[in-house]
């Protein structure tokens, strides 16, 4: 095992539904998600580190809120790390509120917020997630024309932006092919992870910050 986090840093979980996971319903906390798997995971590995796990997201969030509150869930938080899954609900508005999010805005309004954290807070290491769809309900197919290309971006933005890059897509996907699990063990509505679904990513996080080497 492999300390990843330097002692007593603090690590911020941004995002949407999918990072918040009943933070904000139940007021506060970590939720029930991959964020407090982490820092469960974490803090029984490491249990003198000193590291410190705060949740900051917010479910139905986009790109563009993630901006709107900036100042105090990113500024004022001063993470050493930060990782940051959005991008599923700048897809899913086109389709339930046609309120779309062209490629362009959602690469735009990303680039400004990592430009944004890297003037504001240079010594903060940085995560990207990329979005996901399952087909557990199968008119979400229809989603990838629209989401594929801004995963894409992420991946882009991340290089661009020297972050580390977790493609959660291409994690779930490979855990339904080699696996038993079906897509339905892992989200029933193919956006909100199942339990097994938000523990599975816990792992991911933490193997690619290669914590269990």
């Amino acid at each position: 095992m492999r300390q990843y986090f330097s002692p007593g840093s603090t690590v911020l979980f941004q995002g949407d539904s999918v990072t918040d996971c009943s933070r904000t319903s139940k007021g506060g906390g970590l939720g029930i998600g991959y964020p407090a798997k982490v820092a469960a995971i974490h803090h029984t590995l490491f249990p003198d580190s000193g590291v410190t796990f705060i949740n900051r997201a917010v479910s139905g969030n986009r790109v563009r809120d993630l901006l709107a509150r900036y100042e105090e869930d990113f500024v004022k938080v001063k993470p050493d790390f930060l990782s940051i899954l959005i991008g599923i609900n700048d897809t899913w508005r086109a389709f339930d509120h046609n309120d779309p999010c062209p490629l362009s805005r959602f690469a735009k309004e990303y680039r400004e917020l990592l430009t944004k954290i890297k003037t504001d807070l240079p010594t903060t290491q940085l995560m990207l997630i990329t979005p996901f769809v399952l087909h557990t309900d199968p008119a979400k197919a229809l989603w990838h024309e629209d989401l594929d290309p801004k995963i894409a971006c992420v991946k882009e933005l991340a290089e661009d932006f020297d972050c580390i890059l977790l493609d959660h897509a291409a994690v779930l996907q490979r855990v339904v092919e080699d696996s038993d699990y079906s897509e339905q063990a892992l989200s029933a509505d193919g956006v909100h992870p199942t339990d097994l679904g938000q523990s599975l990513l816990a792992v991911a996080y933490l193997e690619k910050l290669k914590i269990f080497e």
